[in-house]
Parts: C-alpha cells; sequence; structure tokens
C-alpha cells in the first residue's frame, strides 16, 4: 500500500513539476530577453540545455532552466541548428527559437575582387573580425596543402565573388568555397572554348584569363584583348604584357615600371620570354575566363590605353605606335612600351 501512494505521489510531483516548467517556459514566450544585441555561436552537437546555458553566458537575460523547458516542451528542440545568430534588443524567447530551428543565421560578407592577388586576398581574410583566423601567419605552401592542394601554387586558384558567412566561420571554409568556386568556374568555361584558338589546356586558360584580367579597363574591350594575345601566342610572339612583369617583381615593384624592368628576365617577364608565365597572376572573373577562351577573331597585334580606360588596337607596328604617340607619349612622354 505504502509503494502505491509512494508511486502516485512521485507522479503527482514528476507531473507538478512539468506543469510548472510548462507555464514557467510559456511565460517567457514573449518577453525581451536582452536588452542589447547579443551574438550567439552555436557548435555542433550542443544539446539544448548546451543551447539554453551558451544563450545565458552570451548575455541573454533568463534563467537557463526556464529557456531550456521553453526550448523542449515548443516541439521544436529537435530543429535548433548550429550557426552564429544575433539576438537583438528586445527579442523574445519565441524569436530566438524561431531563429535557431529555421537556421537564420547573422551573416557576414567578405569580398573577392576581381583582379586581386592571393595576398591580397589572405590579407582580407585577415582583416575580418569575424572570422576564426586558421590560416593566419601560415606560408601559401602550407594553406594550399590545408586545402588538400599540395604542392599546386595559389595564385589565381580562387575565384571573386561575394562570400557570406557566419560569425566565427573559418578563414579555411571562405578559402575552399572560393577554390572550388573558381573550379567550377573554369571548368564551365573551358566547355565552352571556341574550336579555333592557342590554348590547349584550361590552366592555359586560367593563366591567360588572370592577364586579361589585368590589362582590360573597358569591360567590352576584354575579347579583343584576348584576341591581341591569341594571335602572339600563334605567331611566337612574345605577350609583352606589363601586368606579368609587375607580378615577377613583387615587392621589388615601386609603381613605376622602368625599361630596365622590362629587359630582367624572370619566369613572368613576357618581354624576356615566349608564351605564358608559368603560373596565373590574380584572380581573373568569369568574364574574364569567358574572353580567354572566347576571344574575338581579329587580326590585332597591339593595344593601347586611351586614358579613358578603352584601348585602341592596331594590326601592325606603324599603326601601333601612331596610336601610341597619339594616346600615350603626348600625355606622357616616357611612356613607350610596346
Amino acid at each position: 500500500m505504502r509503494n502505491t501512494w509512494g508511486r502516485w505521489l512521485l507522479i503527482t510531483v514528476l507531473l507538478l513539476s512539468l506543469c510548472l516548467a510548462t507555464v514557467a517556459g510559456w511565460v517567457i514566450r514573449d518577453l525581451p530577453l536582452a536588452r542589447s544585441v547579443v551574438d550567439l555561436t552555436i557548435e555542433p552537437g550542443t544539446t539544448v540545455r548546451g543551447i539554453a546555458q551558451l544563450s545565458v553566458d552570451s548575455g541573454v537575460e533568463v534563467n537557463p532552466s526556464l529557456l531550456y523547458w521553453f526550448m523542449r516542451l515548443s516541439g521544436q528542440s529537435r530543429l535548433l541548428r548550429a550557426g552564429s545568430y544575433e539576438i537583438k534588443a528586445g527579442d523574445s524567447a519565441w524569436d530566438l527559437l524561431q531563429k535557431i530551428s529555421r537556421g537564420q543565421e547573422s551573416l557576414q560578407t567578405l569580398v573577392l575582387v576581381e583582379g586581386w592577388t592571393f595576398r591580397q586576398f589572405r590579407a582580407a581574410l585577415d582583416r575580418s573580425e569575424h572570422l576564426q583566423h586558421q590560416t593566419r601567419g601560415q606560408t601559401d605552401e602550407a594553406v594550399m596543402a590545408l586545402l588538400g592542394r599540395p604542392g599546386q601554387a595559389p595564385e589565381g586558384r580562387f575565384f571573386p565573388d561575394t562570400y557570406a558567412h557566419g560569425k566565427g566561420d573559418s578563414d579555411v571554409r571562405i578559402l575552399s568555397r572560393a577554390m572550388k568556386a573558381m573550379d567550377r568556374q573554369l571548368a564551365n568555361a573551358w566547355q565552352a572554348r571556341a574550336e579555333r584558338m592557342e590554348l590547349t589546356s584550361a590552366e592555359q586558360a586560367l593563366i591567360l584569363a588572370s592577364i586579361v584580367e589585368k590589362e582590360t579597363g573597358k569591360a567590352s574591350d576584354r575579347r579583343m584583348i584576348a584576341s591581341v594575345f591569341h594571335n602572339r601566342l600563334r605567331v611566337g610572339m612574345p605577350l609583352q604584357t606589363d601586368p606579368t612583369v609587375i607580378y615577377g617583381m613583387g615587392d621589388a615593384f615601386d609603381g613605376n615600371l622602368r625599361r630596365r624592368d622590362l629587359q630582367t628576365d624572370h619566369p613572368w617577364n613576357t618581354y624576356t620570354r615566349k608564351g605564358l608565365p608559368p603560373t596565373p597572376i590574380a584572380m581573373p572573373g568569369k568574364a574574364a575566363l569567358l574572353a580567354a577562351v572566347q576571344p574575338e577573331r581579329s587580326e590585332a597585334f597591339y593595344f593601347v590605353a586611351r586614358g579613358d580606360g578603352s584601348s585602341a588596337f592596331s594590326a601592325n607596328l606603324e599603326d601601333h605606335n601612331a596610336a601610341v604617340d597619339r594616346y600615350q607619349r603626348r600625355r606622357n612622354p616616357s611612356s613607350a612600351t610596346p
């Protein structure tokens, strides 16, 4: 008899506790949780109780047990997702639950600009206050090994775009996404290549696209600029493009490209060496990739900047020199590069 009464008493206590927890949980349903913005980062595998406690530790002003029971009794506890969330001033427990169950993360963005070098990409990553910096201080070689590409040069391997990410995401994840995006874009461009052109591999297309990216001042000129380089490759003429020389100079470049720089041999000097350089020199965008594999059909072998972002194209050296006189030498007597 005593055992029966004991069991009923235990059941009664449990039911009463559950009812009280339910009432208390729904009492906080619409009450404000914070008086200022709270950043909440939930790691994969965190339990419901852990999420409740983490919320309080991050700045939410509520009893963690009440928040836990509210989440459990809401029927959505199995839907809670890892991620980075922003709890705004005045948000309620219901608002928090909806954000976490729907995965409505507070996202930041990182913009990779067309024509940036890998050094500039890494500097942008390092400046981001919302990323975990797992690659900071590592060599480029170590970073590529971390990404599963040991021995591959990093230049040009990452697609310039805007990448949204949660607070606390790692820079490795951004690097990996940008690398895979470039793989896709390059594969698509190579598949769409013209039947007649001077490139024999997607790797060559990536290299030429990076040069086209750096040489283009006006978008409508891209395919003509690519045409000039295709024509030069066809006849075995040096590409003679300043951006490759500048890239190869590295830190030695002081902003002023001199004649002696054009005459100093190194692997990226396309004045002293024929053909494409050994690696890309920047991150080309989609338009540059397509221009490299779909060049305009032309007889142009030369081009010179007009000074307004566009270029003047010539089929022979005589016409090119006249264009240089018109657009460059009159404005700057020292600029006489081919």
